[in-house]
């Protein structure tokens, strides 16, 4: 194969015309004298995304990304691996093979996330050992206990040394950590970080070697504060998580047109998703240079980075647009081992005629809640909702066959009659479930239990449903189709009333315990301020 255009060589940060002559590898690259009006680059890598987040399974995520010119991701599989640990991650490895995107994978260092929840697996220093043996593997992933490595808790620590054994790089989680903190978690060889969201503490972190992974995905967009750093740190922009309907409308490519429209030189944007996570991650991708992979894209500008033809191995994958290879993604065993619910089972009882109740405050397009508290009627020794003020009922399911469910008050939802349901909850992945009143909250997780998985609504009346049967996290289906799916729960959910900007985004983080102040998980609710559990009611 031969392609002729004006080659943007990110080694020697120059752009020539060229002839590139290529099989599965470079074969050959000569500068020309003729002008060229495209340009070709090489392939997009995306290096820190959770495939698991855009519901899509990797051979589906790789049907979209490939036609925007990704070509490699590396992906931390944490979340599948908190419902089936290993097996759930041979599940993502062995169904990326089904398409010719390079999904590298990182072993996942926090499995579960933290003590005080039920997940469906445990990830020790052993386990990370047979991970590290896996060529697919290229690191191990994001080191989100960082008061453990400060406080140089044995088991993480055990994990940073095995990653040092295999020679692979320890990728970091540190937000807003500073000063003699951040100098010892770096010391122990952490090296990247995504939760950088103030140029100041990129900076910082830059300046102890750290290499700045700048975040624009669906729900953090970091760019436009941190895009300075890039200019004169090693940086890498990454998506993190990426829903299915904006991986629709584009990937690294967008993430390129939006650093070079903040004022970024094209040629230092393209290095942050080539030459850059190549490196670090030691994969033959990244740059052209004869002798590696012909992993490359055409594309008609350095502005829009339209792509109009992406190569992988060699091998056009996609052309116009349009993926020219077609999956057919893995099934997988039923993973929640729940009982079928009652009603009773979501009752929270009291002898007194009304009772004062701890509230978990919910914020729009924020991942931290407010700790509030309501006075809430009792009725037959069951207390209620006040639908009038807002104060619904939550209740986290455990889903891997302890049959435990913790109730309590939530405020922010705004449904008038009506109940949703997700299997998506981050860290473990219990069932989680919001309503005006137990019946509704019954007959959602039961729903969820019998399909597997899912998102769920209901007004009393009908349900609408998202299925997700790949460990209650993931569909079968293509990205337009589950893009669909969500569009329309989504409306659904409006019409009962919430007026969330993404009500199943802010559900699924509930119950995740290390975000202030109020949560709950299957465990009961937990003050994060204090990190421990507490009463529903205030005695």
């Amino acid at each position: 194969m031969i392609i002729e255009g004006n080659l943007v060589d990110v080694k020697k940060e120059e752009i020539y015309p060229a002839k590139i002559v290529f099989d599965k590898k470079i074969l050959e690259i000569e500068k020309i004298n003729r002008k060229c009006k495209n340009y070709i680059l090489p392939g997009l890598i995306d290096a820190h995304i959770h495939i698991e987040s855009s519901m899509l399974t990797p051979s589906r995520f790789a049907e979209i990304a490939v036609k925007h010119g990704t070509t490699a991701v590396i992906t931390d599989p944490h979340e599948i691996a908190n419902v089936l640990g290993l097996d759930g991650i041979k599940y993502m490895i062995n169904d990326s093979k089904n398409s010719p995107l390079k999904i590298y994978f990182t072993a996942p260092s926090c499995v579960p996330a933290t003590a005080f929840e039920t997940s469906g697996s445990i990830l020790d220093s052993k386990k990370i050992e047979d991970l590290m043996k896996m060529k697919e593997v290229v690191a191990l992933g994001e080191v989100m206990n960082y008061p453990g490595v400060i406080n140089e808790d044995k088991e993480i620590l055990k994990k940073i040394r095995v990653a040092k054994k295999y020679k692979k790089p320890i990728d970091g989680h540190a937000p807003k950590l500073s000063g003699e903190d951040l100098k010892k978690y770096v010391s122990f060889g952490i090296s990247t970080d995504h939760e950088c969201t103030t140029y100041e503490e990129a900076l910082e972190k830059a300046k102890l070697g750290m290499k700045i992974m700048i975040r624009e995905g669906s729900s953090s967009k970091d760019m436009k504060n941190l895009i300075k750093i890039a200019d004169g740190a090693e940086c890498f922009f990454v998506s993190d998580d990426l829903h299915a309907d904006d991986l629709l409308k584009g990937h690294i490519n967008l993430l390129l047109k939006k650093a070079v429209s903040f004022g970024l030189d094209p040629i230092k944007a393209i290095k942050c998703v080539t030459l850059n996570p190549a490196e670090h991650y030691k994969i033959d991708t990244g740059f052209l240079e004869i002798g590696r992979s012909a992993d490359l894209i055409e594309v008609c500008d350095l502005k829009n980075f339209s792509v109009k033809r992406v190569f992988i191995d060699g091998k056009l994958v996609s052309k116009n647009g349009k993926s020219l290879f077609k999956v057919k993604p893995k099934k997988m065993k039923n993973t929640i081992r729940s009982g079928i619910k009652t009603e009773k089972d979501f009752l929270i009882f009291s002898e007194n005629k009304k009772e004062n109740v701890r509230v978990i405050g919910v914020i729009d397009k924020s991942l931290i809640t407010k700790n509030l508290s309501a006075e809430l009627k009792v009725f037959d020794g069951k207390i209620l909702c006040d639908l009038k003020n807002d104060i619904l009922k939550i209740a986290v399911v455990e889903r891997y066959g302890h049959n435990r469910v913790a109730n309590g008050f939530i405020k922010g939802f705004s449904l008038k009659n009506g109940a949703i349901a997700s299997s998506v909850a981050h860290d473990s992945h219990n069932i989680v479930v919001v309503g005006t009143n137990e019946r509704y909250m019954k007959n959602c997780v039961n729903e969820i239990i019998k399909m597997n998985g899912g998102l769920i609504a209901t007004d009393g009346k009908k349900f609408v449903k998202v299925e997700l049967p790949v460990a209650g996290l993931m569909s079968l289906k293509n990205a337009e189709s589950v893009s669909k799916d969500v569009k329309r729960i989504n409306n659904f959910v409006k019409k009962l009333g919430c007026e969330l900007r993404s009500p199943f985004g802010t559900l699924s983080f509930m119950s995740l315990l290390v975000i202030p102040e109020l949560k709950i998980s299957d465990q009961g609710l937990f003050d994060v301020n204090d990190f421990k559990f507490v009463n529903v009611i205030i005695k």
